[in-house]
């Protein structure tokens, strides 16, 4: 297992979490806020291990539960299932084409939220819900989607640059 690049993806994911809840621009420009997770995730579940799925399912999760109106621990669930669900079929993925990354990342962004609020109303909470919900999820899918080949063109240029290939 390559530790720097757990602690890079996690490193990632906190400063994701904190940009998304500290800098309202995105959200105030298109009535959403893309979420950087999911995006994250794909990354871990194609080019890491389950380790580092899991510690992304569960600190990410947290991380953003914190700092939005969700019950603690809510976003842990949803963010693992699609992980691992890309996880077990990572063989049978082109990982190296972008078209597929776009793919993966628009499906685990809009997969995210939904398996939240089914969560959520699993649990017996009132989020609201309308047709802004509609307008969200398909800002929140389109950003993940546009964000998830960024993330591996960041990652590729850490590992190139601070790992050793020798």
């Amino acid at each position: 297992m390559n530790w720097l690049q757990t602690l890079l993806v996690l490193g990632a994911a906190f400063l994701a979490v904190f940009w998304e809840a500290a800098f309202g621009g995105v959200r105030h420009l298109l009535g959403a806020q893309v979420d950087l997770l999911p995006p994250l995730m794909v990354y871990a579940s194609l080019c890491t291990g389950i380790t580092t799925i899991t510690l992304l399912a569960l600190l990410g999760g947290l991380w953003f539960d914190s700092l939005s109106a969700n019950p603690r621990g809510v976003t842990v669930l949803p963010l693992f299932a699609v992980g691992f669900a890309i996880h077990l079929k990572r063989e049978l993925i082109l990982r190296d084409q972008t078209f597929a990354r776009l793919v993966l990342g628009l499906a685990a962004s809009a997969a995210v939220p939904v398996l939240t609020l089914l969560l959520l109303l699993t649990m017996g909470r009132a989020p609201l819900l309308g047709w802004g919900t509609l307008w969200q999820l398909v800002v929140l899918s389109a950003g993940g989607a546009i964000a998830t080949p960024i993330c591996f063109e960041l990652f590729g240029w850490l590992q190139r640059t601070l790992v050793h290939s020798g």
